[in-house]
């Protein structure tokens, strides 16, 4: 089946308002820049959004939270992004905060048709026990809390349930892509993509090179996971460039 689409805003259409979205990326690396441009541009509102983190205040997701557009994150990570920070602080913004390993393994669980998992990371903490912020209210009163969660004991060690995460859509981006589907991700940007995109119910793919065909033995992550693809490259940041001084002989 040809998956592919003329344009990323014919990639996004269908994306309602209020949907749950899981976006691929870590940091700056690896995100779907078009599709969430795209995005931005058709004006959706009020989305519900798992991704590691929320990009920074003027690239990424950063650009969706700029304009008000996301109504929940769930992330493992803030990051350098003040405005989320100052959205959630000020209860504007909904936001439930993950380790990052659970994150993953929820994405990942949603994909392969598993309900929920047992973990010890969270156990003895407020991850596991409730009472964690997801939003706050006026006068920096806690409206809404997480609740606690079960717990279980396995060879006398501690676990806490978490259940996974399945989302209306996916938005990810790959290095390669062929027609039907099959992605290849590049280095470091294999990162959340391909968990993000097995969680999705409908995924789109933005990939930088479109090929009719992979081999079979180059594919990350198989096409059935993925509903519609579009080819296109674009702007890529650095989060944070950290250099060294040359050292004078």
């Amino acid at each position: 089946m040809d998956k592919v689409m003329s344009t990323a805003d014919d990639a996004v259409a269908g994306i309602h308002e209020g949907a749950s979205i899981a976006v691929g990326g870590f940091g700056l690396c690896g995100i779907p820049s078009l599709l969430i441009e795209a995005l931005r541009v058709r004006g959706t509102g009020g989305l519900r959004v798992v991704s590691n983190n929320c990009g920074v205040d003027d690239w990424g997701l950063g650009l969706l939270l700029a304009e008000g557009r996301i109504a929940r994150m769930t992330s493992s990570y803030v990051g350098e992004n003040k405005e989320f920070a100052r959205r959630y602080l000020a209860g504007e913004l909904e936001l439930e905060l993950v380790p990052q390993g659970t994150l993953a393994e929820r994405l990942r669980a949603g994909g392969c048709g598993v309900p929920a998992f047992y973990t010890p990371a969270g156990v003895g903490t407020p991850v596991a026990e409730g009472g964690m912020p997801w939003r706050y209210g006026p006068g920096d009163e806690v409206a809404l809390a997480s609740p606690p969660k079960l717990e279980r004991a396995f060879g006398g060690r501690r676990y806490v349930l978490e259940e996974a995460i399945v989302t209306d859509f996916a938005l990810v981006h790959a290095a390669r892509g062929d027609r039907f589907g099959n992605l290849v991700f590049r280095s470091s940007a294999r990162n959340f993509n391909p968990l993000a995109a097995m969680a999705g119910r409908v995924t789109v793919a933005e990939v930088e090179e479109l090929v009719d065909a992979l081999d079979p033995d180059e594919i990350h992550l198989s096409g059935v996971f993925v509903d519609r693809v579009v080819a296109g490259v674009s702007e890529k940041r650095v989060e944070r460039r950290t250099t060294r001084g040359r050292t004078v002989a």
